[in-house]
């Protein structure tokens, strides 16, 4: 996503709070490189847990995620660290792989991560469901940074080739997220 930017953090940010400009980050270092290189993976799970209404700083993440990687070697967020980290704080999440079935997963869900290859490069990227059925999709790539649109076309146009993974957050594990409505079927 790296333009060779000079934005600051502080301009990578929505106007309700979520980071959907990865690029504002070229100050900050992630691993051994910095976040606008690097830092898909801290920012999506900066992402669903504001999503999920924590309170939490993004300097926080970044750092237990990166805390998380002893071996200071350049890299992306590795997954087992992902995953311990979601084991941490977003209790019943679920890891779905394969395209069709994380793209399955997706739509049933409230919120999650996908992790897949923008450009043949490996991509993590938060998603949130809107109240029409589509999702909103942060720091995608140069120009789709926010994006809302049926979960169809972003797997249509972005989840092409490689493999992909969906973390989940499922429906009746998410609260209500401000703004949205998701009616709920009544069991008996």
């Amino acid at each position: 996503m790296n333009e060779g930017s000079s934005k600051t953090p502080a301009e990578g940010f929505s106007s309700d709070g979520y980071i959907i400009n990865q690029d504002c980050f070229s100050s900050v270092r992630y691993r051994t490189i910095t976040s606008d290189m690097n830092g898909c993976g801290w920012i999506a799970a900066y992402d669903l847990r504001r999503a999920l209404g924590h309170t939490v700083s993004w300097e926080e993440v970044l750092e237990e995620l990166d805390s998380m990687h002893r071996l200071r070697i350049p890299g992306p967020t590795l997954m087992r660290f992902m995953r311990e980290y979601l084991d941490r704080y977003v209790p019943g999440w679920v890891e779905t792989a394969g395209r069709e079935e994380a793209i399955a997963a997706a739509l049933e869900s409230r919120a999650g991560i996908f992790r897949y290859q923008e450009e043949h490069v490996p991509h993590f990227v938060c998603f949130i469901r809107q109240e029409d059925g589509s999702f909103r999709f942060f720091n995608v790539a140069d120009g789709l940074e926010d994006s809302i649109m049926p979960m169809e076309r972003f797997a249509r146009e972005h989840l092409t080739h490689g493999t992909v993974i969906a973390l989940t957050v499922p429906n009746e594990q998410a609260p209500t997220f401000p703004g949205l409505s998701v009616a709920k079927t009544d069991p008996s």
